[in-house]
């Protein structure tokens, strides 16, 4: 460099100095979107510690065997790890599982099988390739033979109550046939009579005793990655207040056995309006209801106050 260059940068700086400090009170303060709670962020990525043995459903599973203790690990690191989607299903869970827990027990299921819920849909009313529909991913035939209603106009695999009580006679089915509750989980991702067969052929009884594909031999591990970090999302790094949760929206039951032919325009009348309903109400598919049988439906309501 020069001198004349040199001179030229030393007689410029404060100028570009006060430039600087310009744009910057433009822009007002320098500001973070993230909620720290008074704490330093950490960006390091630590090894996760395994226990030796675990409850699911009130079974006791011992991790004595290394490859057990494995694909734990694997997935207990995918879905800490995986933030961005950890945080929302702490979210959602405060917003949804107390209805299905509610469910569950009155159906005589345990508690637990609430995180089946999340792995299988992320406690959204999603659809799978497959076909398969709403939190508990349930297919049209399952669900038409254990009585819920599925056509062009009704689907209810989006009903969350209805739904959550058709999964909880199948897993009820599934452990009278299987003879344990993890056995019961492993059949909702692989069915009863396949469980059954690879448990005759491999001569065992145990979930845990049994080779199995991937993506079954991942679905229980998925299932008790989950219950620990949401048991304990504090011990896994993740921070939030109260306020932070996602809420549920109190409803009162509209009840009616005729048809609607404006659901908009139904909507309306009930002092809300048609987004309103189908968020509260997804197994409504269409703009009417068409219910030439006469058949008796409960629409939920919103309290007034919460939109």
């Amino acid at each position: 460099m020069n001198q004349n260059n040199y001179k030229y940068l030393r007689w410029m700086a404060p100028v570009f100095v006060i430039l600087l400090a310009g744009f910057v009170l433009r822009l007002g303060p320098i500001t973070s979107a993230f909620k720290t709670y008074g704490e330093q962020p950490s960006q390091k990525v630590y090894a996760l510690e395994i226990p030796d043995s675990l409850t699911f459903a009130g079974e006791k599973i011992a991790l004595t065997s290394p490859d057990l203790k494995e694909r734990l690990d694997k997935e207990l690191l995918v879905n800490t790890y995986w933030q961005s989607n950890m945080m929302l299903m702490i979210k959602r869970a405060n917003k949804y599982f107390p209805e299905i827990e509610r469910i569950l027990v009155a159906q005589g299921i345990p508690k637990d099988f609430k995180y089946l819920a999340v792995i299988e849909s992320g406690l959204e009313n999603v659809r799978s390739p497959a076909g398969a529909k709403g939190f508990w991913q349930l297919m049209k035939n399952t669900g038409q033979e254990m009585g819920l209603e599925i056509n062009t106009n009704v689907d209810e695999r989006y009903h969350l109550e209805l739904s959550t009580v058709v999964a909880s006679k199948y897993l009820k089915k599934a452990k009278s046939k299987l003879g344990s509750w993890t056995l019961a989980a492993a059949s909702y991702n692989r069915g009863m009579s396949g469980i059954q067969r690879i448990l005759d052929t491999q001569q065992a009884d145990d979930y845990f005793d049994l080779l199995l594909g991937t993506e079954t031999s991942r679905y229980v591990f998925r299932i008790l990655a989950v219950k620990l970090i949401m048991e304990n999302p504090t011990k896994f790094g993740y921070v939030y207040e109260s306020q932070d949760l996602y809420k549920a929206i109190p409803v009162r039951k509209y009840g009616l056995d005729t048809a609607i032919n404006n659901l908009a325009e139904f909507s309306k009348e009930i002092d809300i309006n048609y987004k309103i309903l189908k968020i509260h109400n997804p197994w409504l598919l269409e703009n009417h209801l068409k219910n030439k049988s006469r058949k008796y439906y409960e629409i939920s309501i919103p309290e007034k106050g919460y939109y």
